[in-house]
């Protein structure tokens, strides 16, 4: 790539150090990256195929108004989300706001008052645990120091209903620990929760051979249980969707891996016909349920981004695996490690530094198409207990899909990085990362 290091040395003023140094992670990579293609490969015919069998066509671009009665692009929608997740129902709404609202619904829409939610993959993602209402005794409505609401006194939360929640920490691998869950569970036990994706934890995606495990364990101890997954990040990794295999019901986000950064927001949940239409009972309300929504015109960004998703994925993971062999050279921790078979689009570096930390996130932002220009800094976000640096100068605001980085400002300074709607996008963010903290003496290349 001797043109484009050069158009890049003098266009973008980047050091050719830097520039060698990244093709050298990655010519390592080509068997990795070719596993990848054929998955895409595999993928976009099983996005295809839903299209053809829902016989989508034009008609299902138009919108409705006002309570969106019968509308047959909406349910269109959700006719080729169940085909593509392999489940009987779906709700793809753009009225949820975002993962964390999708899978809150899904549990406050299934769980009651005296049942058990188990959470079994560890600690979830910091927005879900004010959901759950962790320590809900605490004082209500107090802040902290740098203004956070304390834990407990968000309203509404799934202890506020009486339902019960416990924890089942993940074993000394890093992975599902089957005897604990087997013991966790009781016979109040409604729902057993699994996350996905890293979240702001330092451990591998949860692998599919171990999403099954739980599920066939939980199943082989009452059928009856449902068994959930926050599928965040997850979506066109592997050829094969967690609900193929058991789990009873899966949520995630528009603007992550399905909408293909075309989707301007919105959620999905899919899953047996029973629980989606019980959860649509709490999306809306008792009585009108999955029948009224309007979709604002979306449902064709939502559709194209849907088949457009696995190439933009391709590009995510390329770009993650790409990112990670990169500062493992520069003799980073990373997470996952190089050559490992993902479960998620998100790379994970371990600065131990906040200001490499914050360095690496704004030189992220420095790459982006938009908002370039602006310089991002930790702040108090809703929903999370430290501040978080966030980068993305995305076409659809908060798209994580699109070329993305963000951080806890907590010890030991993690950064994830995720996103790309093209592999050259997240090649240059790399390159631009590494080339920021070469230039600013945090780092030695050679």
């Amino acid at each position: 790539m001797n043109k484009y290091n050069e158009y890049l040395n003098k266009n973008f003023d980047i050091d050719i150090k830097v520039l060698e140094m990244v093709s050298e992670a990655e010519a390592d990579l080509k068997e990795q990256f070719d596993e990848i293609d054929d998955i895409t490969a595999i993928c976009q015919m099983k996005v295809l195929k839903a299209f053809q069998d829902n016989r989508i066509n034009a008609t299902h671009f138009d919108w409705t108004t006002g309570y969106g009665y019968d509308d047959p692009g909406r349910e269109a929608v959700e006719r080729v989300y169940s085909s593509v997740f392999g489940t009987e129902a779906a709700l793809v709404r753009p009225n949820i706001v975002n993962g964390t609202h999708a899978i809150a619904t899904t549990l406050l829409g299934l769980l009651r008052p005296g049942d058990e939610l188990i959470e079994v993959t560890g600690t979830p993602y910091d927005t879900l645990q004010t959901v759950i209402g962790r320590d809900a005794s605490n004082a209500a409505n107090e802040c902290t120091d740098h203004g956070l609401l304390r834990e407990g006194s968000f309203k509404g939360t799934i202890k506020d209903y009486g339902i019960a929640y416990k924890e089942v920490a993940l074993g000394d691998d890093m992975d599902v620990d089957l005897e604990a869950i087997k013991t966790a569970v009781t016979k109040d036990t409604k729902v057993v929760a699994m996350q996905r994706s890293t979240g702001y934890d330092f451990r591998p995606a949860i692998s599919l051979k171990s999403l099954k495990a739980v599920t066939d364990l939980v199943h082989s101890i009452d059928p009856g249980i449902i068994v959930m997954l926050d599928n965040c990040y997850g979506e066109f990794v592997d050829t094969v969707d967690p609900t193929e295999f058991g789990v009873d019901v899966m949520a995630g986000s528009l603007i992550k891996n399905p909408g293909g950064g075309l989707a301007l927001c919105g959620g999905y949940i899919v899953g047996r016909a029973d629980l989606i239409e019980q959860i649509s009972y709490r999306l809306t309300c008792p009585g009108i349920g999955n029948e009224c929504g309007l979709t604002f015109g979306q449902n064709r960004t939502i559709l194209q981004g849907l088949f457009m998703a696995p190439k933009v994925v391709n590009a995510a993971l390329k770009g993650a695996v790409l990112c990670g062999s990169t500062y493992s050279k520069l003799g980073f921790d990373v997470m996952p490690a190089p050559g490992t078979h993902r479960s998620d689009i998100i790379q994970a570096i371990k600065f131990r530094d906040p200001e490499k930390t914050i360095l690496f996130c704004q030189s992220i932002q420095s790459s982006s198409p938009i908002d370039s220009y602006v310089t991002p800094f930790p702040w108090d976000m809703p929903g999370y207990s430290d501040q978080v640096i966030m980068a993305a100068g995305a076409f659809v605001q908060g798209s994580s899909i699109e070329l993305s980085a963000d951080a806890p400002l907590r010890e030991p300074y993690i950064a994830y990085f995720q996103g790309g709607l093209t592999y050259e996008h997240a090649r240059y963010g790399i390159i631009k990362s590494v080339d920021t903290l070469y230039k600013k003496g945090m780092i030695g290349i050679g």
